[in-house]
């Protein structure tokens, strides 16, 4: 038996989610180094270790196993930013620990931000939609805090929150290509102060 149809021996007796976890982990390797529109469904089954028809079993089409993938990364993106803003109820910590969760994302293992920070596929209406609702989601997180806390109207809060969640995203993605240069730890820091003195500027609502 050759070392693939081993793999393929081995993979068919895989239990269904533990398939589909194997078949998302071999697509996001082959969409970050490739690109959608250059990846091919033939590596991605080959890289997994099945046979296509195995793999259009989980993910009928290239699109569909986009979207999972991409549905996976909204969805930690989302809740690293929830998790950093419910752990202090100190303002200037959960500014610096906002900024850490977007490093703590683009640091993450596999490269999977680039599939909602970089994506190719941006104009799929059904991918545009995703990638818009995370962003409108952190916002909107950041927002309610800053609301709670200043007394500021909605549309006020919302735009605060719209440039801090900016500011931390491209900082964050900014350091992977200064990462040689400044540490992350460092990084986190400087970015943090410099939105911590900007939304420090509103006073504390007494209300």
């Amino acid at each position: 038996m050759t070392a693939t149809s081993d793999a393929r021996a081995r993979s068919s007796r895989l239990p269904r989610h533990e398939r589909r976890r194997q078949l998302l982990d071999a697509a996001l390797e082959v969409f970050v180094s490739r690109g959608y529109h250059a990846a091919a469904m033939d590596e991605i089954a080959e890289r997994a270790g099945v046979s296509k028809p195995v793999l259009y079993q989980h993910f009928p089409s290239k699109l569909e196993l986009y979207l999972a993938l991409l549905d996976e990364s909204v969805a930690t993106l989302a809740e690293t930013v929830r998790a950093a803003l419910r752990s202090t109820t100190d303002n200037r910590q959960r500014v610096a620990a906002t900024f850490s969760a977007y490093f703590e994302f683009v640091a993450g293992e596999g490269q999977a931000y680039r599939l909602v920070f970089e994506s190719d596929l941006g104009n799929e209406s059904a991918v545009r939609a995703r990638l818009d609702r995370v962003q409108r989601e952190c916002a909107e997180m950041v927002s309610q805090a800053i609301k709670k806390d200043t007394g500021l109207d909605d549309d006020e809060a919302y735009l605060l929150g719209v440039g801090m969640v900016g500011m931390a995203q491209v900082t964050a993605r900014y350091w992977l290509s200064a990462r040689d240069h400044i540490p992350r730890e460092a990084a986190e820091q400087v970015a943090a102060r410099l939105a911590w003195r900007g939304i420090s500027g509103w006073p504390r609502s007494e209300h």
